[in-house]
């Protein structure tokens, strides 16, 4: 029995032998896993970060559809009846020549139009931590930042036209008269909201002052 000792070690050294190069490619697929996880990780990083960098910005909210639809309605009414007492009136009574004055009403509506809509989307408003930030404007930027600490009056008005629509605006009144803002077309809801929110944020605001 110890002379078939040596004869049973040498497979075994030849199997250690053989698995070198197999342990050396298990060793390079997990550094390759790792080098893998690493970028992953890396990745997951710079989401994150982006993440924040644009939960640190203020989150705008437009202003809804209604009001949109509400003022081109009013556009084409009204340049629409001036329209056809321009175009009409000089026809009947002058001639069909005279028809073309409807024209001008017509160039300025589809101009309205276009106008109406531009400075519909540069509405918008963010609620910040401190104050609220209202943007508006196409060719002159304005941008209002009224602080809560300040505010003295948040109301809610819906005249004849914007109930018809279901639209409400919000009217806010500070001490400073260079810093009271509206926030028209409003949702009812959404400016009851707002209002009430406001008006707490005011309220803890100035007494902390």
């Amino acid at each position: 029995m110890e002379t078939g000792s040596p004869q049973d070690t040498g497979p075994t050294g030849t199997e250690g032998a053989a698995g070198t190069p197999g342990a050396a490619e298990a060793q390079s697929a997990a550094k390759a896993v790792g080098s893998t996880a690493d970028a992953v990780e890396d990745a997951a990083q710079a989401v994150e970060g982006a993440a924040e960098a644009v939960e640190d910005g203020p989150v705008w909210i437009a202003l809804p559809p209604g009001l949109l639809k509400m003022r081109r309605l009013l556009l084409v009414v009204w340049l629409g009846l001036i329209s056809l007492a321009a175009g009409l009136v000089p026809g009947l009574l002058a001639g069909p020549a005279w028809a073309a004055f409807a024209l001008p009403p017509l160039a300025l509506m589809a101009w309205g139009w276009v106008l109406i809509g531009r400075n519909w989307r540069s509405w918008r408003y963010a609620e910040r931590a401190d104050d609220l930030l209202i943007s508006r404007g196409v060719l002159w930027r304005e941008e209002t930042v009224v602080p809560y600490g300040r505010m003295q009056l948040v109301e809610v008005t819906s005249g004849p036209v914007e109930r018809h629509f279901g639209l409400a605006s919000v009217q806010l009144h500070t001490a400073a008269a260079a810093t009271d803002a509206t926030i028209p077309g409003l949702d009812p809801a959404e400016a009851e909201r707002l209002r009430d929110r406001l008006t707490e944020l005011g309220e803890a605001r100035s007494a902390g002052l």
